[in-house]
């Protein structure tokens, strides 16, 4: 009775279950490929395919319709273009990383010892919500050479200008055969030479009365001074110009202004022996010189052209320039990231430290450091990858002329196969060489990814 009891309350056979739960794990499966369906082809249509279909494309010529081979790859090997944009991919990748890596670190540290800490994080990713071309524009015009529009080089001329000056009249000019000539370092000198007790009159031209200094009065009356002392040497320097016509040219007339701060030196034998600087009215005078022969000469620094600033996308700071504008809109995603890492450090460490003894320094060194590495590498390999496919901001900001100094892989495949090339089947080979290089460093940031997450 017993055993027939046990019989009827036994479990049904093993079977049927696992067939069931086989059946229950197959359509959920069945039920995520179907979710995941949508994205798997979209993923397809937009990378895979492009990426098998540059792989075949780069094995063509120009045309399509040829197979080359690796034609392709040995000429993107010869083109100096192509070795430039190379060298340049490898100076961004060398630089830009490692920059905003070190950056993004020290404001993380910095910013928590901050009272405003969130509102300065906010400042400085604020750049990260404006488009590659916005920024590419404001850079464009920030680096423009012309002081007028370009803030940065009215910054670096404003300096410039209060420590070294600039000329005074870098327009001026003497007229031929006025009693003044011109050496070749572009200083003037008298064409006959003077003595003390001699009064000079050194007329210039092709200044603007607008641009006159402010205070500039008149020569006349400092021409019609009274005769030089026997040691003195005197003259005035003035604008051979009468406004509204009329007046003699070599001669100051009652309406012609002296030039004022105008540098003048007295010269014997070739040497230098006194200067001066010319008061509002033009005059200057020299006195205490002994007797003989002097030149009276007007120095080329009062006729240098303005300081114009910095050529900051030229041929040579071109590349260090727009990597600028990069570290502008990266710094902040950098040092949210490293802040984010750093907040989970186990205080009790940093506290014991300081409790034996150990200086900020020493804590940020041998504790911070190290606990970081883990974000560290992921920041520095993630922008890694970033860098490598930078196009928006070499494209903007690099002027025509030197778009080939700036260039890189991503730049150079587009101009390769659309801006003006027309060969697909190189640019694609530089597309296939792009994705060569980047593909390592994903790998390892998904190994890192899965190592920290076990």
């Amino acid at each position: 009775m017993t055993a027939t009891l046990v019989q009827e309350t036994s479990s049904p056979p093993p079977g049927p279950v696992a067939d069931r739960t086989r059946r229950l794990r197959r359509r959920g499966k069945i039920i995520a490929l179907l979710f995941v369906l949508p994205a798997l082809l979209l993923l397809g249509a937009l990378v895979v395919y492009p990426v098998l279909f540059s792989i075949g494309r780069s094995f063509f010529d120009a045309s399509g319709t040829s197979f080359v081979g690796g034609d392709n790859y040995a000429e993107m090997f010869r083109d100096p273009a192509t070795l430039k944009a190379v060298r340049n991919t490898a100076i961004w990748v060398v630089i830009a990383p490692a920059l905003l890596t070190g950056l993004g670190l020290i404001l993380a540290v910095l910013v928590e010892k901050v009272r405003w800490a969130t509102a300065f994080k906010l400042l400085l990713f604020m750049p990260m919500a404006v488009s590659f071309l916005a920024a590419g524009i404001i850079f464009r015009l920030a680096y423009d050479e012309d002081p007028d529009k370009g803030v940065l080089n009215a910054a670096v001329v404003s300096v410039h200008d209060a420590f070294k000056g600039e000329s005074s009249y870098p327009t001026a000019r003497a007229r031929d055969g006025q009693g003044l000539t011109k050496d070749k370092d572009g200083s003037y000198r008298t064409s006959v030479s003077v003595s003390p007790g001699d009064a000079v009159a050194l007329g210039l031209v092709g200044v603007r009365p607008g641009d006159l200094p402010g205070g500039a009065e008149p020569a006349y009356a400092a021409a019609g001074r009274e005769a030089a002392a026997a040691d003195e040497l005197r003259g005035v320097v003035y604008l051979d110009f009468t406004p509204g016509g009329g007046g003699e040219q070599g001669k100051v007339d009652r309406r012609e202004s002296g030039l004022p701060q105008m540098k003048v030196e007295a010269v014997r034998d070739g040497e230098q022996v006194a200067s001066a600087t010319t008061a509002a009215d033009g005059s200057f005078r020299f006195e205490g010189l002994e007797a003989g022969s002097y030149e009276v000469r007007l120095p080329s620094s009062n006729f240098a052209p303005p300081y114009e600033g910095v050529s900051w996308l030229g041929p040579a700071l071109v590349t260090p320039a727009i990597i600028g504008a990069y570290l502008w809109i990266w710094t902040g995603f950098a040092m949210v990231l490293i802040g984010a890492g750093l907040s989970t450090l186990p205080r009790d460490a940093l506290e014991a430290a300081r409790m034996d003894g150990a200086n900020e320094w020493q804590i940020f060194r041998r504790i911070t450091v190290p606990l970081l590495a883990p974000v560290l590498s992921v920041v520095f390999i993630t922008l890694v990858i970033n860098v490598m496919k930078v196009f928006d901001l070499v494209y903007i900001i690099a002027p025509g002329p030197v778009q080939e100094d700036a260039t890189v892989l991503a730049t150079q495949m587009w101009l390769v196969s659309f801006g003006g090339g027309n060969n697909q089947g190189l640019g694609s080979a530089l597309g296939v060489l792009l994705l060569l290089l980047v593909v390592p460093a994903m790998v390892f940031n998904v190994r890192r990814f899965r190592r920290s997450q076990r």
